[in-house]
């Protein structure tokens, strides 16, 4: 069998000429290029979407709807799935994993909303982020009685003590200051959806090339 013309992996990390995994991956444009053996081959480079804020705040509850309102033009995922076994352990190693996955599937040509607790300093520093031609941010954020409250009122398995509430609060006055926020405490889901679905959809206008539909 004759052998076969390089193909690009899935996962961008790997070359697909000479199969080296870069841990710093050299990107220039929407070209990848590999460290070891000089091959090039472009990949879709997109932006992705962080919807963050602090648990308590929404996110959970507004993914489910604008999934539904997004259908066709992005994936909107979960973060916590992911937070399991060893990578409970190592929060890099947890992030890195999400963008390798995010970056994965938009070579299916649809760009990811990512719903998860994050801050920017923690995504910016990781060698993935050079996969993303931008990360959008915005947070869902509460009033602090509010946010209380509700993680109050979740279920034991889930282990929300009254430190853990306070570190969690702590996160929703800092975020605030960060990155652009919508505040949940009395807005309505629909509104809500409404606003983080207009956010979205503008800034995929704004970084889709002239000329493409």
């Amino acid at each position: 069998m004759p052998a076969l013309d390089p193909v690009p992996a899935l996962d961008l990390r790997i070359c697909p000429a000479c199969g080296d995994r870069a841990d710093l991956p050299r990107v220039e444009g929407a070209v990848l290029e590999c460290v070891l053996c000089g091959h090039r081959w472009p990949f879709r480079r997109l932006p992705l979407f962080a919807l963050t804020g602090p648990s308590g705040a929404g996110k959970s509850t507004v993914g489910p709807a604008l999934a539904a309102r997004l259908a066709g033009d992005a994936v909107v995922l979960e973060q916590d799935v992911l937070w399991t076994g060893a990578l409970r352990d190592d929060t890099q190693a947890f992030r890195a994993a999400w963008l390798r996955m995010a970056a994965m599937l938009h070579q299916n040509g649809r760009p990811v909303v990512l719903c998860g607790t994050v801050a920017p300093q923690e995504l910016g520093p990781l060698p993935e982020r050079a996969f993303f031609s931008d990360v959008h941010y915005l947070a869902l954020v509460a009033g602090d009685a509010a946010l209380r409250k509700r993680l109050r009122a979740r279920p034991a398995w889930r282990e929300w003590d009254e430190p853990r509430i306070d570190e969690m609060l702590e996160f929703n006055q800092r975020i605030r200051t960060q990155v652009p926020h919508l505040d949940t405490t009395v807005a309505s889901l629909d509104d809500v959806v409404t606003r983080v679905e207009k956010w979205v959809r503008s800034n995929l206008t704004a970084s889709r090339p002239a000329g493409v539909v």
